[in-house]
């Protein structure tokens, strides 16, 4: 080969490998700025064309229409990617989020489970724990993960009303871990544990931890305030007023593994611990009725609802924290989506049981992308 050939070579080699270097660049340029990377600032970013990324307006619309006709839910976001697709109602205004507040504290905990402060496999007997009429030697063998995943095995009144205590075993029966109960003792005793061994307030640690660096709207913490009925419980409850714009934060947190915008809010490990499985969903029908009957099967974890099985395999894999009268944080995975919606109680209100349901799947079925939507390359 001759120099001037040598040299075309090696020119067109040189070509070729900048184009590669250049393509590449371009490549990470898009990935790092990709929209399912965003998180909101001060304020949430809109996307007004999703048909752009398989939303099917038509669809969306008749999401809206059912939502009208059909439910009382008094505000709606459907967050795709990190921006706002779709909004209905009174997304500002703080109202009673009901069992959601169950979920937003099993994130609380992960920081002290990681650091040791908290133990989830100590016996609530270690703590000291008792109760009016006291409990049984059995039921404070209890170990924290036990109560935090609805599987204690203590079937004692709860200060508050809203759970499934009337389907409960004999109290004593059953061992510790052995049998799930959707039971407000646990939940409420949960939020006693998590301030007796952190000495934190549970409301000072969603303003800290939560509100504060994603930058929550409009939450207050002098609204929050607990409730307890100490001639049935020692354990009050935990109620939290925050706004569906807020709750879908909370949502798009867990979506993206407990980062916001590159800053570590929730261990990822603990993200996943929250939402892997510790009750199967044949298990939760067989202690609730009214879900035998649902075209979705949800299991349970660390005070998450799991979407194991569900008509739209979209949808499976996702989880939720569903509170009663209609209120949900709701994250599908597999379509980088998150769903927030309530209705305020104050209204007099509630979202009838199909229909909190429905309005999940009719959003599921309105994304056409498959999962080539996922939010984060993992």
């Amino acid at each position: 080969m001759s120099r001037q050939a040598k040299r075309r070579r090696t020119c067109r080699v040189r070509a070729t490998a900048l184009g590669v270097f250049l393509s590449l660049v371009a490549t990470e340029s898009v990935a790092a700025t990709r929209p399912s990377e965003a998180v909101p600032g001060a304020h949430w970013q809109y996307d007004i064309h999703p048909e752009k990324d398989g939303w099917n307006r038509a669809e969306l619309d008749a999401l809206r229409a059912y939502l009208v006709k059909d439910t009382q839910i008094t505000g709606f976001m459907i967050v795709f990617r990190g921006q706002v697709i779709f909004e209905y109602g009174d997304v500002q205004e703080n109202s009673y989020i009901a069992s959601c507040r169950k979920s937003i504290l099993a994130m609380l905990f992960g920081r002290y489970v990681q650091t040791g402060q908290i133990n989830i496999d100590k016996p609530i007997g270690q703590i000291g724990m008792d109760d009016v009429g006291g409990l049984l030697p059995i039921e404070k063998t209890a170990r924290i993960r036990d109560v935090i995943s609805a599987r204690s095995g203590v079937f004692h009144a709860a200060s508050n009303p809203g759970d499934y205590l009337d389907n409960a075993p004999t109290r004593g029966s059953v061992a510790p871990g052995s049998y799930w109960l959707y039971s407000n003792w646990d939940f409420n005793a949960a939020g006693y544990i998590f301030e007796h061994e952190t000495h934190r307030d549970i409301y000072d640690e969603v303003d800290q931890r939560l509100a504060r660096p994603l930058q929550m709207q409009d939450w207050h913490r002098a609204q929050q305030h607990k409730e307890s009925h100490p001639e049935l419980s020692r354990y009050g409850a935990y109620p939290m007023w925050i706004s569906t714009r807020d709750m879908a934060r909370l949502g798009l947190l867990m979506l993206n593994h407990g980062t916001w915008a590159g800053k570590t809010i929730l261990d990822s490990r603990w993200v996943d611990e929250m939402v892997k499985p510790r009750t199967s969903c044949a298990e939760v029908n067989a202690h609730i009725p009214a879900y035998r009957s649902a075209p979705f099967c949800l299991g349970y974890g660390y005070m998450w609802w799991l979407w194991e099985k569900a008509p739209d395999p979209k949808m499976v894999g996702g989880y939720s924290a569903l509170g009663s009268l209609g209120q949900s944080i709701t994250v599908f995975p597999a379509m980088g989506t998150v769903i927030a919606y309530k209705t305020k109680e104050a209204y007099e209100r509630e979202t009838p049981f199909e229909a909190r349901f429905r309005v999940l799947m009719m959003t599921a079925a309105a994304f056409k992308a498959g999962s080539a939507a996922t939010p984060l390359d993992r």
